[in-house]
């Protein structure tokens, strides 16, 4: 596979992202990425942020009309994926 890059993980378990696929996802020094396994892989995301998903609602709901009630029932899916991220 032409995307593969070999890297070695550091004694504290550390590992550099090649910067063509930082840049190629636009993941920055600073940025919070979200790990986790799906389908028996290691995946590596950039982490969405509340103003991200509040963009896209206003987006959708710019588009779709009033969105009041979807709203109200991904409030808490969004505070789960979300976790401990600061309020706005």
């Amino acid at each position: 596979m032409e995307n593969d890059a070999r890297r070695k993980i550091g004694e504290r378990g550390q590992v550099t992202i090649p910067k063509e696929l930082r840049e190629r996802f636009g993941i920055e020094g600073g940025d919070e990425v979200v790990i986790h396994e799906e389908g028996g892989k290691l995946v590596i995301e950039r982490s969405v942020t509340r103003e991200q998903i509040a963009e896209g609602y206003r987006r959708r709901a710019h588009r779709d009309g009033d969105l009041t009630e979807e709203l109200e029932g991904v409030s808490a899916e969004a505070n789960d994926h979300l976790g401990d991220a600061p309020e706005w």
